[in-house]
């Protein structure tokens, strides 16, 4: 488009210029402006080479998990009422794309509204987390497997590409039997999601990580090539340092979970207020050469309100962020 409208330029001067001086050398102008196109183009093409370079240079992905708001629909969790706010919201600060959370898909409907969803406000789903009973339990893998059946399929039709899984947690360190279980059914998991267009990823909370991460290491050591998505608060929370965990299994790593907490382990209103040390963790990522998507999931404590609406603490987040490990 850009080289078309240079020759008809070019068309347009020869015109005005032979009309002005019609004893003017034809070969010579052509000679001549012919160098000039070329210049333009080359300098043109120079500039849009860069400017992509530029522009896509280390761009990851920064998205949202909707916790903050499917913390006000409990116990279920489901704030699929609320779905045209949170699109909202994320559309006006400029996130790049919404996580939902498994039970938005469980509606019948649930795939044509989000689809509506994403066409007004212009803004994708990057994936879902999902947590239904605990995977360790092996009567409970028919009643997972069903469910993972209805959401994958949903979750590829609305255009999600990740699926954060969390195995469940239990009130004992788990035996090796119940790793051996719990391995079996993520297998189950894994293929129904590949076969969908769907990457899984491991997100954990604490359980996982807790006890020198005895649930985590079991899984990774029964599925050793399992992508990883990691909560970096709820590795805190856990006592482990993200930083460590990054420089172990950093080439697993596809997707992140980022929260702000307090030095008193207070949530934060936004990601940037607090006392994690994100610098730290952004040089971490940059050494394993980090090139999967991240997610900003907000949360509140009890009884708190915010001083800010959402798309401001949303916007607030996504500025920190973006300053803060270069993306």
């Amino acid at each position: 488009m850009i080289i078309k409208k240079i020759l008809y330029l070019k068309n347009s001067m020869f015109i005005l210029f032979m009309k002005k001086n019609k004893t003017l050398n034809r070969r010579l102008y052509f000679r001549q402006s012919s160098f000039s196109v070329y210049r333009a183009i080359l300098f043109l093409s120079l500039v849009m080479v860069l400017s992509s370079c530029s522009t896509n240079k280390n761009h990851i992905k920064i998205n949202a998990h909707l916790w903050v708001y499917a913390s006000k629909f409990p116990p279920n969790w489901d704030c699929t009422p609320n779905l045209e706010a949170v699109f909202s919201d994320l559309s006006s600060a400029g996130i790049d794309g919404l996580e939902l959370m498994a039970i938005n898909l469980r509606h019948d409907n649930a795939v044509e509204k989000i689809n509506a969803l994403i066409k007004k406000y212009n803004l994708a789903v990057s994936g879902s987390s999902y947590g239904f009973g605990n995977m360790w339990d092996k009567t409970q893998h028919q009643k997972i497997l069903d469910d993972i059946n209805i959401i994958v399929p949903k979750l590829s039709q609305v255009g999600g590409k990740i699926l954060g899984i969390s195995v469940g947690g239990a009130d004992h360190i788990k035996t090796e039997k119940e790793l051996d279980a719990q391995a079996d059914v993520l297998k189950q998991i894994l293929v129904i999601c590949e076969a969908n267009g769907i990457e899984a990823n491991l997100h954990n909370h604490t359980y996982e990580v807790e006890n020198g991460m005895h649930d985590l290491k079991g899984t990774l050591q029964r599925i050793p090539d399992i992508k990883l998505g990691p909560d970096l608060n709820w590795l805190i929370r856990a006592g482990v340092d993200p930083v460590d965990l990054i420089n172990i299994y950093g080439k697993q790593i596809t997707y992140l979970h980022i929260r702000d907490q307090y030095k008193d382990g207070t949530w934060t209103e936004y990601v940037g207020q607090g006392a994690t040390d994100f610098s730290a963790i952004a040089k971490a990522l940059n050494k394993q050469n980090f090139k999967g998507q991240v997610a900003v999931e907000l949360a509140f404590p009890d009884n708190f309100t915010p001083i800010n609406p959402l798309k401001e603490d949303w916007k607030k987040s996504l500025i920190f962020i973006k300053d803060t490990f270069g993306w």
